[in-house]
């Protein structure tokens, strides 16, 4: 690309990205003193789309905002996927890699890769954009050395993570940043944290806490299974209370914490859903097409370590559940729970691909009435506990994989047991208000 070619497209990120100037701001520390920091523009941040009143700013426009500030003199690498986009729907790469106040060197792809092709626990590998002519390196089951050797093979001093979460500590981007913040740690470079919305809100975290014993991918540390927190705020709970001890998924040392800063979004409130922020949705990976989606998610992905679909393979992944064999009597059963703010509606499907493949599944079609009422996790056991009940098929994966999702055997073997919706969510009661304590230090937003 040709300087005058970076100059223009340059011009239009700004105009785009930024709006009004603001000043970034140093807000307090996560964890050790001097560890981390907190950025924010004072100024509104545009996109050169009409905006949205009350529109939530990303942390990628409070840093453009700025003028990139919190980047200048550093050679960048960003891990990023479809999700890394303006308001307006650009993607950052390609505004960063147009602005000469960016020193932009390298891409790194999470699970599902940078361009987001690939399926569940795969990746697209390493390989060239074709459209900004910059590296991109795979991520995707890397940590510890292993991980750092790619950032210092790739020349970087910063790296910036934006990826959209989902809220629920088994969707894995919110491990690769705390993957790349040790690796990071380890290879001697800084991390940069750009915030975006937690999609299900914010206000409470539910379900149990992982268990040591149990980490994996799907859960690094002890932390609640709907963590109720943002990007940002994980960053900051990781560097104050993991990095400085070693990973409870393996046998790589203490790191201490890493360079670390945040850039915080404005206009997000903790009771916010996604379709309140103003923003585009992109879907995170290919079976989570919609904020709906998501807010099911937490509850219905458990059923992954069971012989049931959880729908991939269908338009409404995680919506719906099912299997051959069950009918009617799964949905009389969880309706009859009276759980709130959700109702179950019998439901047919036919996956084409993933579990029961070209089948006709009975099942369950989740229809949530009431956002602010429902709890994702408590639905989710009280589907698995009127599934076991009412369908004689009904089985665990060999492997407990639920063990890894929920964090620990309890559910399993309580759910066996026979034990009911309360009786599951009481034996979690006490380590999740251990760890709501612990995240109460490090939230950003009311």
């Amino acid at each position: 690309m040709t300087l005058s070619r970076r100059g223009v497209l340059g011009l239009a990120g700004v105009v785009g990205s930024a709006g009004a100037a603001g000043a970034l701001g140093a807000a307090g520390t996560a964890g050790a003193a001097g560890a981390a920091g907190t950025a924010g523009a004072a100024g509104a941040a545009g996109t050169g789309a009409p905006r949205a009143a009350g529109r939530v700013r990303t942390g990628f426009e409070r840093l453009a905002a700025d003028g990139y500030a919190a980047l200048a003199g550093q050679r960048v690498g960003v891990v990023t996927n479809p999700t890394g986009i303006t308001a307006d729907a650009r993607h950052l790469v390609d505004v960063l890699h147009a602005d000469e106040r960016v020193d932009l060197v390298a891409v790194f792809g999470p699970e599902h890769g940078f361009r987001g092709t690939a399926q569940a626990g795969d990746s697209e590998g390493a390989a060239r954009d074709p459209a900004t002519g910059l590296p991109v390196y795979d991520t995707y089951d890397k940590s510890g050395q292993r991980l750092a050797d790619v950032f210092t093979a790739a020349g970087i001093d910063t790296v910036v993570f934006d990826i959209q979460d989902v809220g629920a500590r088994f969707y894995t981007y919110i491990w690769t940043l705390y993957d790349c913040m040790r690796a990071a740690a380890l290879a001697g470079k800084a991390v940069v944290v750009l915030d975006r919305p937690n999609p299900v809100g914010g206000r409470r975290a539910a379900g149990p806490v992982l268990q040591r014993p149990y980490a994996s991918f799907v859960g690094r540390e002890p932390i609640a299974l709907a963590h109720g927190m943002t990007a940002a705020e994980l960053a900051r709970l990781f560097n104050g209370e993991f990095l400085a001890s070693g990973p409870a998924s393996g046998p790589a040392p203490a790191t201490g914490p890493v360079r670390l800063t945040t850039v915080a979004m404005s206009g997000w409130r903790r009771g916010s859903f996604f379709g309140e922020t103003g923003l585009p949705w992109v879907p995170p990976s290919p079976n989570m097409p919609t904020p709906d989606t998501a807010l099911a998610y937490a509850g219905t992905c458990l059923f992954e370590g069971t012989n049931l679909s959880e729908g991939r393979g269908t338009t409404t992944p995680f919506e719906v559940l099912g299997a051959e064999g069950i009918d009617r009597r799964w949905a009389e059963a969880a309706n009859g729970l009276g759980l709130p703010g959700v109702w179950f509606r019998e439901a047919y499907f036919t996956p084409t691909f993933s579990k029961h493949v070209g089948k006709v599944c009975g099942g369950v079609r989740l229809i949530v009435h009431d956002r602010e009422a429902f709890d994702p996790v408590r639905a989710g056991i009280g589907l698995l506990v009127t599934a076991r009940r009412v369908w004689s098929g009904f089985g665990w994966r060999a492997d407990h994989w639920i063990d890894r999702l929920t964090g620990s055997d309890r559910v399993r073997t309580l759910v066996d047991a026979g034990a009911g919706v309360e009786e599951v969510a009481g034996d979690w009661a006490a380590g999740l208000a251990r760890f709501e304590a612990v995240r109460a230090q490090y939230l950003l937003y009311s």
